[in-house]
């Protein structure tokens, strides 16, 4: 990580000539500079990102720990062909053309910030997790919860969800890097500029950086091009340090969950 830091504040011409280094020969600022060259951008992207992966985690482990729920109850017939169906899902994908064509055609979800967060909303994986913690808990809770009188929705709320923490936590936290990294649903399905990821934007940014850099190569040698010659490689490393600067602060709060609830959702059968 020290490393990544160092190289985003390096010279590029000290990268080619002597490789990494653990501190900056030359400390600049130039990588981040062309980073935030628009900073209006840069935090509208923020605050797309923020809100696409904050809102899309809490619906989604509401909606996959629901209906995880229910496939764990033995009372519930059609638990089976729905866990099947469920698996199903896993092994085939739908299409890029196909999906597509539904999002933007039928469900009309295209330059909506919907679209990072609606067809994302379940993973089969995480709801196979779930349904193998649920099913771990012990019984006799949910009896008893049922002989004074709770129903379903109020076992789930104040007996399941406060005893599966780990999983919760552990697998809350795998949804949110997915969203935050997400940058192929903008690159699909997103026009605005102003609904970009910050993921997405970085890499456009990164894109026209090295086409510049290359075209200035490939001009006529009697062109100055001198001022174009932008640096790519602190580029990439100081893009990785803004993009994973959030995920990285909050990750303590979750970590204490995290091998834990995957252990648990993983060996049970």
């Amino acid at each position: 990580m020290l490393i990544v830091i160092s190289i985003s504040f390096s010279n590029e011409q000290d990268i080619v000539r002597d490789g990494y280094r653990l501190f900056p020969e030359n400390f600049e600022w130039t990588a981040y500079q062309i980073v935030f060259a628009n900073p209006e951008q840069i935090l509208n992207a923020y605050v797309v990102t923020t809100i696409q992966a904050v809102l899309g985690t809490l619906l989604s482990v509401l909606i996959m720990s629901l209906c995880a729920y229910a496939l764990s109850r033995q009372n519930f017939k059609w638990r089976k062909p729905i866990t099947l169906f469920i698996f199903f899902t896993m092994l085939f994908g739908g299409g890029l053309i196909p999906t597509y064509i539904l999002i933007t055609q039928y469900l009309h979800l295209g330059n909506t910030i919907w679209v990072y967060i609606l067809p994302s909303l379940a993973n089969a994986f995480y709801i196979i997790i779930f349904r193998t913690f649920f099913q771990g808990l012990p019984h006799d809770l949910v009896e008893s919860a049922k002989m004074d009188g709770a129903g379903e929705l109020r076992i789930y709320f104040t007996i399941m969800l406060p005893l599966s923490k780990p999983v919760l936590a552990s697998l809350a936290f795998m949804t949110l890097v997915n969203k935050w990294n997400d940058w192929f649903t903008a690159l699909v399905y997103v026009r605005d500029n102003k609904l970009y990821t910050l993921q997405y934007l970085l890499q456009r940014i990164l894109k026209e950086s090295e086409f510049i850099k290359q075209m200035s190569r490939d001009m006529p040698e009697n062109i100055n091009l001198g001022s174009f010659d932008l640096p790519t490689e602190t580029v990439r490393f100081a893009m990785a340090i803004v993009a994973a600067g959030p995920v990285m602060v909050i990750f303590p709060w979750f970590q204490k969950y995290f091998a834990r609830g995957l252990t648990i959702g993983a060996v049970k059968g």
